[in-house]
């Protein structure tokens, strides 16, 4: 799991025109809980951004006045108007302490539904998770290659290791192959065509039908 250092400088100020200068100066406030003590510190834009601004799940090591913490982004303000980054907190990993996390969700393989023509919807993209530090992970895993036209695959098809507890519903659909509308119009089609008698068929009905006159 990649790891990404981010210097930071200690806050003592909590004032309103402290908070500002600290925000004029270039800095973002921010807060690194979980600990035995929460540690107000600021950060750059630029040292975090690759925690933020990415699909994949990274980790934070916050280094404040030449201590290290390692930790996880948990929330994050923007700006209502601007979206600038006005506030981060960071969680704090502590040995054998659970926490929950929000990691992105991997689909492995290729469907036979997909290869009949079908198309993969993938509805859920990260999936909250409780677990401890040293079963962290960067990313979680479903194996979609059995599903069939129609089908989903589930919470409960997603693999994790002992130790890691998935927070959603087992019930709860991840990803599907849909049929394209082209593929249901050639088998509405096809029904139609089925359910058509013959003229053969036709002629003999009606055959039946006057002798039984």
């Amino acid at each position: 799991m990649e790891i990404v250092n981010v210097p930071a400088i200690a806050r003592t100020n909590f004032g309103k025109l402290g908070t500002k200068k600290f925000r004029k100066e270039g800095k973002i406030p921010a807060v690194i809980y979980g600990g035995p003590e929460n540690v107000h510190c600021g950060v750059k834009k630029n040292d975090v951004k690759s925690l933020i601004y990415t699909p994949e799940f990274k980790l934070a090591e916050v280094e404040v006045d030449g201590k290290k913490y390692k930790c996880l982004i948990k929330d994050i303000q923007f700006h209502p108007v601007s979206d600038a980054i006005v506030h981060i907190d960071f969680h704090q990993l502590v040995d054998g302490v659970q926490l929950k996390a929000e990691l992105p969700l991997v689909c492995e393989g290729v469907s036979l539904g997909q290869k009949e023509g079908g198309k993969l919807m993938q509805s859920m993209r990260k999936i909250k998770v409780k677990t401890t530090p040293d079963k962290l992970v960067d990313k979680l895993v479903v194996d979609i290659s059995s599903l069939e036209l129609g089908m989903s695959a589930r919470v409960r098809d997603i693999k994790v290791e002992e130790g890691v507890q998935i927070m959603s519903p087992e019930a709860t659909p991840v990803a599907s192959v849909e049929v394209p509308r082209a593929l249901k119009s050639a088998a509405a089609a096809a029904e139609a065509v089925k359910a058509t008698p013959a003229d053969g068929d036709e002629a003999s009905e009606e055959g039946a039908t006057e002798g039984a006159e």
